[in-house]
């Protein structure tokens, strides 16, 4: 079933978190199979009722799509569509995109993120904007445009032009990247002010979400101490102080990231659950507020 959150609500179904973001890759970086990700999708119902694809490339957004449906699980889908590697990799993205909506309905797809991050990566926000109005477009026309359309920015870098041109406004906001650390709670709290301000000043009266917040397990970067006991710690505040600012939110990430080979070790640590999809602590840990 679709369950009964629709993309408005701030209310998680089943399960602890209100989203997740799911990257399917296998450890070496290949494309899992549909049996895979049935079955990493079967645990991750257990936790969430969203869950935030980055891309339709190793068939993921048909192979989640067919897990949901021929295994009933409660879970939504808010896809994306890849821009950062140019314009025929999009188009590969889009045309993926709107045979999967075709094929499965779109009961199950509450949105499509188009890129994400990339102005962070460098593109000028008029081509992304073309991005998103080119994707709009595209579904209109082929019968699919209720599906909301937008981007996905680190919430310093998102312009009120991005959010004129985007159906809601989903920002990637972390801490542990701040010069300093204090305490979770303060940590949580900057993630928070952060969203607020997006909300008072860019996002225009209009929804505005975390495409992305977490904590990484291991590593370093910067003064923020990484590991297994704050990222529990980080997930439990968050998810009360997102609850109570009525905020949805995804959080990063599903599984550890082996697949980024040589990435840092704090880019790699993510994941609630590690890369052999096994729990990294107790999910009901999370059940706190």
């Amino acid at each position: 079933s679709s369950g009964s959150n629709n993309s408005g609500s701030s209310s998680g179904g089943s399960g602890s978190l209100w989203g997740l973001t799911y990257s399917p890759y296998n450890t070496d970086g290949s494309c899992p199979d549909v049996g895979t990700v049935a079955g990493q999708l079967a645990k991750v119902a257990a936790v969430t009722s969203n869950i935030r694809l980055y891309s339709t490339d190793c068939s993921q957004l048909s192979n989640a799509l067919q897990a949901i449906t021929s295994n009933n699980l409660n879970l939504n889908i808010h896809a994306g569509i890849w821009i950062s590697n140019g314009d025929s990799r999009m188009q590969s993205d889009l045309n993926d995109f709107v045979s999967a909506a075709k094929q499965y309905g779109t009961g199950l797809i509450k949105g499509v993120s188009v890129g994400n991050e990339d102005i962070s990566k460098g593109m000028s926000e008029s081509t992304l904007i073309g991005y998103i109005n080119q994707v709009r477009a595209r579904l209109q026309a082929e019968g699919l445009g209720n599906i909301p359309v937008y981007t996905t920015e680190q919430d310093a870098k998102f312009t009120s032009g991005m959010a004129a041109a985007s159906d809601l406004v989903q920002i990637n906001v972390y801490s542990i990247f701040d010069g300093s650390f204090t305490n979770m709670d303060a940590s949580v709290q900057s993630v928070i002010q952060r969203a607020n301000n997006v909300r008072s000043n860019v996002a225009g009266g209009k929804q505005v979400r975390f495409g992305e917040t977490g904590w990484s397990s291991a590593g370093s970067t910067g003064p923020s101490p990484l590991t297994l006991a704050n990222e529990i710690l980080f997930a439990q505040k968050i998810k009360c102080a997102a609850k109570s600012a009525g905020l949805d939110y995804f959080y990063f990430e599903a599984k550890d990231a082996q697949w980024k080979q040589g990435e840092s070790a704090s880019e790699q640590s993510f994941g609630i659950f590690n890369s052999g999809f096994t729990p990294k602590f107790d999910f009901s840990a999370l059940n706190i507020c």
